[in-house]
């Protein structure tokens, strides 16, 4: 590989990763999705990464989708772990910047992110349909749970594709800014983010994605054990004595906002 296919950097605490092949519209080949994977694990190792951001090289694309030159010789196992593969490392990333036209796989990628932020005029879509395919990324089950069955049923099963403003009206992207602006967007948002502590950030981002999975009454549940683990760390003394004191308060750097969560809630 005569080229990173994922670049790495760390910009004011937060690790920047850049799908890197713009001549294919950073279409997601095995090899990229592994290296990703790799920077992915590199970012969490390191301390002072408070959040992972993904874009893509250039401007035409965040990311085409699936590599369909490998589809098209690739064996149906073949294919199912390369979804796989996709799908396990999609939730390790916060922040989608979204640089262009973001289709198929490079949409479910996106759709995996707490927040995602568009540049004007990018276009979005799964057109997986159109080509005998599946969303198999996750956008089958994330996208309705986004913008909801009816809206995720039409563009699933048409294959259109929808421009950042119309996304954006519809739920599917937080906002939409000028191109110029999309790097600043995001770090503005981060830096506002960061502002709550560290662990309270971590076990409330996991309480929206497991609760949206739950019954409303366990999802309730959930969310008071996590109120209550929360008790439990020294960013919530450090936070309800600061407000009391009025003054700023000093969070614990221990833990950033995407560590893992834990799996259960308060012992009884």
């Amino acid at each position: 590989m005569s080229q990173a296919e994922v670049q790495y950097r760390i910009h004011n605490g937060n690790a920047w990763l850049t799908l890197n092949n713009e001549c294919a519209r950073n279409a997601l080949s095995p090899e990229m999705l592994r290296e990703l994977d790799a920077r992915l694990d590199q970012a969490a190792a390191v301390p002072d990464a408070r959040s992972v951001v993904l874009t893509g090289a250039g401007e035409a694309a965040f990311s085409a989708g699936a590599d369909i030159a490998y589809l098209s010789a690739a064996a149906p196992a073949e294919v199912r772990a390369y979804a796989r593969t996709a799908v396990a490392l999609t939730e390790k990333i916060e922040v989608a910047a979204i640089n262009g036209h973001a289709l198929g796989g490079g949409l479910e990628i996106a759709e995996a992110c707490t927040f995602r932020i568009a540049v004007q005029g990018a276009r979005l879509g799964h057109p997986e349909v159109r080509i005998g395919a599946v969303a198999g990324f996750g956008g089958t089950s994330r996208l309705p749970r986004l913008v909801g069955r009816t809206r995720a049923t039409e563009l699933l099963l048409t294959g259109d594709t929808i421009t950042a403003e119309e996304a954006l009206t519809m739920g599917l992207i937080h906002r939409a800014v000028s191109a110029d602006m999309l790097h600043s967007a995001c770090e503005e948002l981060l830096t506002r983010v960061h502002a709550g502590a560290p662990h309270a950030l971590r076990l409330t981002r996991d309480a929206l994605q497991r609760g949206m999975e739950l019954p409303l009454d366990a999802a309730l549940r959930l969310g008071a054990d996590h109120f209550g683990l929360a008790a439990g760390a020294a960013d919530f003394r450090e936070g309800t004595a600061a407000f009391l004191a009025k003054r700023p308060p000093q969070w614990a750097q221990s833990q950033t906002a995407h560590d893992p969560a834990p799996e259960k809630g308060i012992a009884s």
